[in-house]
């Protein structure tokens, strides 16, 4: 398996450095660099941008409007946007629910929805957990009960990112409550505006408001807002989890973090010396570098596998514990760095407008705020746990 760039691919990263170099908003970039919060303004901004380059939809196929890119090519362009400082393109409309308007959708639905998600028209957020289902999500409760030519739904969504901004949500519900847990599940595309759906703000540690409540009640839906058949919801829901872990490793983001901390620690003084002299730190900064660097060589095997035809198994677990806990203990190293500085928090200073004093270093404003919300990144996407079951029983045989 050869995991070494060709010329092809080389030039292709430098055609991405310069389209990067061009046209990502300096504006942007610094506020990605500097962990300042983005606004929905800038995500559909740079979503726009990346639409007129052709460079939007990553994981469709050519002919509705994606790339056609091959798996090393994604690769490339998602780790030299990490680099660049690029925003994260919001995953609910244009790499989760897409694919699956594209596989199991009516030609009505794709040709409503798809043009909308490539303009950034519509903003969609994802109606999968609940207060009892979470990783268990096939214990979904939330219901949809077929009357004429809608369905009414009744129930609770849970977790719901970004969902304050949304015009759109897809969810699951259960249509056949006699049904068996997998069986019984239906996959409906919500307008959020319609009469009955409440949306709440859950406050996390870091003081962001980032995720959210969303409670049914009697809510309306087309019947022909379903998505596939009636019933087999559960055959969408597990397509669309191959897509939600897609790039879950997050090695590009690690590289571009682990190299600021690198100059973060150049520039720290600990005990009349720079920090990154200090044995002990230089210790737990080799270690990340060495996970890292393991880390990339999976993942690049893993794409050289998916660019030869190769399905994706249980390393995708692999993959999602260590690059998790990896990024996790990166903002540890932060907090390690900043010092004091780490414990004053000031939310008002991750914003872009902040013109007030900083304690310390500026960098240490971010560092905790990072650190709590990274504790999500274990647990979303499938917790770690549940992949280490995966792994326990695929290779393992357990």
């Amino acid at each position: 398996m050869d995991i070494n760039f060709t010329a092809e691919e080389a030039a292709f990263r430098d055609e991405v450095r310069a389209f990067l170099k061009d046209k990502l908003p300096e504006d942007i970039s610094r506020k990605v660099k500097e962990h300042k919060r983005l606004g929905k303004e800038d995500t559909v901004r740079w979503q726009k941008i990346l639409n007129e380059q052709g460079w939007l939809a990553l994981h469709w196929p050519k002919e509705y409007g994606g790339t056609g890119w091959s798996p090393i090519q994604k690769h490339i362009f998602e780790e030299e946007c990490a680099e660049a400082g690029a925003p994260t393109v919001l995953p609910f409309g244009v790499n989760m629910v897409a694919p699956v308007i594209i596989k199991f959708g009516t030609q009505e639905q794709k040709d409503y929805y798809l043009p909308r998600i490539l303009k950034s028209e519509d903003w969609w957020c994802q109606g999968y957990s609940e207060p009892g289902a979470g990783s268990d999500l096939a214990s979904l409760k939330t219901r949809a009960v077929r009357e004429g030519d809608h369905y009414v739904v009744n129930g609770q969504k849970t977790w719901t990112t970004l969902g304050q901004h949304a015009d759109m949500i897809f969810c699951l519900v259960r249509t056949d409550p006699d049904a068996k847990k997998q069986e019984g599940i239906s996959f409906l595309l919500i307008d959020m505006n319609t009469p009955g759906i409440t949306v709440r703000p859950l406050i996390t540690l870091d003081g962001e408001h980032e995720v959210n409540e969303v409670f049914f009640d009697d809510v309306k839906v087309p019947v022909e807002n379903l998505v596939g058949e009636e019933n087999k919801g559960w055959t969408c829901a597990k397509y669309l989890l191959t897509f939600e872990r897609t790039g879950i490793a997050g090695v590009g983001q690690s590289k571009a973090a682990l190299a600021h901390l690198k100059q973060v620690a150049a520039q720290q003084i600990s005990n009349g010396r720079p920090l990154i002299e200090d044995p002990h730190f230089r210790r737990r900064l080799a270690d990340v570098e060495m996970e890292l660097m393991s880390l990339e060589m999976t993942n690049l095997r893993t794409v050289a596998a998916a660019e030869a035809g190769g399905v994706p198994g249980a390393e995708s677990s692999f993959l999602k514990i260590m690059g998790t806990e990896l990024r996790q203990e990166i903002t540890h190293l932060f907090r390690a760095a900043a010092g004091p500085y780490a414990l004053p928090f000031l939310n008002e200073a991750l914003h872009d407008d902040f013109d007030g004093n900083y304690v310390g270093p500026e960098f240490a404003a971010s560092v905790s705020a990072r650190y709590f919300n990274f504790r999500k990144l274990s647990i979303f996407g499938g917790s770690n746990e549940i992949q280490k079951n995966i792994i326990s029983k695929m290779i393992l045989g357990l």
